[in-house]
C-alpha cells in the first residue's frame, strides 16, 4: 500500500509540475505582451503615426462617399438595385476622385511605415538602455521577449485596421443607405486580414534589423531604405529588364511571349508591395478574373461576370503565401540572431 501511495504521489507530481511551469510561462508571456502593448500605445511616435493613418483613411473615405453619393443622387431608383449587384460597397475602399488616393493606396503606402515604426527599435533600444539584461535575468524563456514584442505590435495592427474597416462600413451604411451583402462583408474581412499580414512583414523586417544593429537609427534607415527600394526603384529596374526580355526580335512564338511575360510578372512578385497590390485588387474588384497573361483560346467561351469569393481567394493564394513566407523568413532570422547574441549588463 505504501508503495502504491508513493507511486501515485510521484505520478501526480509529474503531471502537476509541468502544468505549473506551463501556466507560469503563459503568465510571463502575457505580462510581456501587456507591457509592450502599453508602451506602444503610450509612445508619441506611434500615436502620431496612428493618427496620420486614421485621418488619411477618413479623408479617402470622404472622397469615395461623395463620389458615390453624387452618382446615386443623379440616378434613378432602379440604378440603386443595379449598384447593389455591382459590389458598390467595395468601391468605398477603391474609388478616388483624384484629390486623395483611395483607402487601399493609403494602406499600401503608410502600412509599411507603421510596421517599421513598431519594430525598428524593439531590441536595440532595450539593449542601449540596459533593460534587456535585467529582463533576461528574470525566470522566463529568452524567446518570450522577441515573441512578446511581435505579438503586441501585431495586436495593435489588428485593432487599428479592423477598427478602420468597420468605421468605413458603418459610415457607408449611414450615408449611402445601402448595407453590404454577405460576400462584400467577407471580402472586406479578408482584405483587413491581408493588410495585417502585409504589415507583419515590415514589422518583422524592422525587428530583424533591430536585432542585427546596435543603434536604432541604423535599423530605422535600413528598414526605410528597403521600403523605398521596393516602393519606387524595384519596379523601374524590372521595367528596364522587361524591355530586353520582351523585345519583339527575341520572341519566336506566342508561347514564348507568354512565358517571358510570366517571367516579368514573377520578377515583379518578388516585391511585397506588388504582392499586396495584386491581392487587394483581386479581393476588392471581383471583376478581375486573372493575374497573368491569357491567350485567345483561354478566353474563348468564358462567361463575363464577377468571380465568387472562393475563386478570388484561390487566385490570390500564391500572393498571400508569398507574403506569409517572407514574414516567417524575417522572423526566423531575427529569432536565430537574438538567441545567439550575448546579453551583458552595462
Amino acid at each position: 500500500m505504501e508503495r502504491l501511495q508513493t507511486l501515485k504521489g510521484n505520478i501526480q507530481k509529474w503531471f502537476t509540475i509541468p502544468n505549473r511551469e506551463k501556466s507560469s510561462h503563459m503568465t510571463a508571456f502575457q505580462a510581456i505582451v501587456r507591457k509592450e502593448f502599453t508602451d506602444y500605445i503610450t509612445s508619441w511616435r506611434i500615436i502620431i503615426l496612428l493618427l496620420i493613418i486614421t485621418f488619411t483613411c477618413i479623408g479617402s473615405l470622404y472622397t469615395a462617399i461623395t463620389n458615390i453619393q453624387d452618382a446615386l443622387d443623379a440616378a434613378a431608383e432602379e440604378t440603386k438595385e443595379v449598384a447593389r449587384s455591382a459590389f458598390l460597397f467595395l468601391k468605398l475602399f477603391t474609388i478616388s476622385d483624384g484629390t486623395l488616393p483611395s483607402f487601399i493606396t493609403f494602406v499600401g503606402f503608410l502600412g509599411p511605415l507603421l510596421g517599421v515604426a513598431l519594430g525598428f527599435d524593439a531590441i536595440n533600444s532595450e539593449r542601449n538602455k540596459g533593460t534587456l539584461s535585467r529582463l533576461m535575468a528574470q525566470p522566463i524563456p529568452r524567446d518570450f521577449v522577441l515573441n512578446g514584442k511581435f505579438a503586441a505590435a501585431l495586436l495593435i495592427n489588428a485593432l487599428l485596421f479592423f477598427a478602420l474597416g468597420f468605421l468605413v462600413m458603418s459610415f457607408g451604411i449611414l450615408i449611402l443607405g445601402i448595407p453590404p451583402t454577405l460576400e462584400e462583408f467577407l471580402r472586406i474581412i479578408c482584405f483587413l486580414i491581408l493588410c495585417i499580414a502585409y504589415i507583419a512583414f515590415w514589422l518583422n523586417l524592422g525587428i530583424l534589423f533591430s536585432v542585427r544593429f546596435k543603434q536604432a537609427a541604423t535599423s530605422a534607415l535600413a528598414s526605410i531604405a528597403i521600403w523605398i527600394f521596393f516602393s519606387l526603384f524595384y519596379s523601374m529596374l524590372v521595367e528596364l529588364l522587361s524591355k530586353s526580355i520582351l523585345n519583339p526580335e527575341n520572341i519566336a512564338s506566342t508561347s514564348d511571349a507568354i512565358s517571358k511575360q510570366g517571367l516579368v510578372l514573377n520578377l515583379m512578385r518578388i516585391s511585397p508591395n506588388y504582392l499586396f497590390t495584386e491581392s487587394t485588387t483581386t479581393l476588392m474588384s471581383p471583376s478581375v478574373r486573372s493575374l497573368g497573361p491569357l491567350t485567345v483560346e483561354q478566353t474563348t467561351g468564358a462567361i463575363a461576370g464577377p468571380l465568387p469569393l472562393s475563386q478570388s481567394l484561390l487566385l490570390i493564394w500564391p500572393q498571400l503565401t508569398g507574403l506569409i513566407a517572407a514574414t516567417l523568413v524575417c522572423f526566423a532570422l531575427s529569432y536565430l540572431l537574438f538567441m545567439r547574441q550575448e546579453v551583458r549588463s552595462k
